[in-house]
């Protein structure tokens, strides 16, 4: 699947395309989701994976830097989301080896290469770049809360990794299919680079947060949707502020839930159930009320992936007649997504 972002120019054009994905040595494949979502919505930009001591496989084939560079590779992005966002010193010495092939290194880690210090030496050194994307823009205001024109739908979670950003990505390649005026607005780092451009909400100072959400979905034309991209959830013990900021600054006027049907609890959280469903619409509309009162759910989208066809459909029907909502897998498609589409376009601008 591929998903073309508007031509204007943006700040991360120049870019090293294409990339060789850096998995580190994590084991869960959730905090590798930088990597597949690169590979999933930018595969032509991706000539294949590597790690020091990962079992993750995006399916990509395994390269080293050299090979990688001698097949096109200009760039290796680090391809983990992990807590906290630190590039931790085991990795160090593998980094300066991709820099070594020729590689730039691109990061969407909290922690910033150049702060690194032997990998700036090298880079320095060798004449190579070291790119951060989790960097907010200068100057971000706080908040007003007045409304601006254009419609807008951000997709919340009852979790991190349970898809917001593919269920963003795939609600706007649809509207955009069907004719509709939209913008994908990235808030996270592989947004950012699927997309070229966005704010880095989880980078931003807390009292500016809001703020760079109303600046991240400015005013438009009534007719023009912005499909925003959300972050964490309302209901997480760690990450629920970044989620409210979103949702104040933003003043969706649809929203859909992403949920992981099969997943027990919290991701790196055991002590920690994931919200029911309804849980999250009743929350998500009252906290949303504030900055926009016509605020809605127009419905579910499910991450089954790791459930076999026949359980995924039997799974959304039922919690579709249980909410009266379309409830779908974007990347399984379908008429389930197809309702859910519609449900978006239904509201009025």
């Amino acid at each position: 699947m591929s998903f073309v972002p508007p031509t204007a120019p943006t700040e991360l054009d120049n870019l090293p395309q294409p990339y060789l994905l850096f998995l580190g040595d994590v084991t869960e494949a959730g905090y590798a989701k930088t990597a597949f979502g690169l590979r999933d919505w930018a595969f032509d930009r991706c000539v294949g994976q590597w790690g020091c001591g990962s079992t993750i496989d995006t399916g990509l084939p395994t390269l080293t830097p050299v090979e990688a560079q001698a097949g096109g590779a200009r760039g290796l992005v680090i391809g983990v989301a992990s807590p906290g966002g630190a590039i931790p010193p085991r990795w160090v010495e593998a980094l300066i080896e991709a820099l070594e092939a020729g590689l730039d290194l691109v990061s969407g880690m909290h922690t910033r290469l150049s702060s690194i210090a032997p990998l700036a030496d090298a880079a320095r050194r060798l004449g190579r770049r070291l790119i951060d994307v989790r960097v907010p823009p200068d100057g971000l205001p706080v908040g007003t809360g007045r409304r601006r024109g254009g419609r807008r739908l951000l997709t919340v979670g009852t979790d991190c990794a349970v898809g917001k950003k593919y269920t963003a990505l795939a609600l706007a390649k649809a509207l955009i299919e069907r004719g509709d005026a939209v913008d994908f607005r990235a808030s996270g780092q592989t947004g950012i680079l699927i997309a070229g451009r966005g704010v880095p909400m989880d980078a931003v100072v807390a009292d500016f947060a809001a703020g760079a959400a109303e600046r991240l979905s400015p005013a438009a034309e009534p007719p023009h949707w912005d499909v925003v991209e959300g972050q964490g959830s309302l209901f997480h013990p760690a990450y629920a502020g970044v989620s409210l900021a979103l949702l104040h600054g933003t003043q969706p006027d649809a929203f859909v839930v992403c949920h992981q049907p099969d997943r027990p609890h919290m991701l790196g959280y055991p002590d920690f159930a994931l919200p029911e469903v309804v849980e999250v619409i009743e929350l998500t509309t009252r906290l949303g009320q504030r900055t926009n009162p016509r605020i809605r759910c127009v419905g579910v989208a499910f991450d089954t992936s790791r459930l076999d066809a026949d359980d995924a459909i039997a799974r959304m029907r039922a919690e579709s007649a249980r909410l009266g909502l379309p409830v779908a897998d974007p990347l399984r498609g379908g008429d389930a997504f197809a309702a859910l589409v519609d449900a978006v376009r239904a509201v009025s601008p």
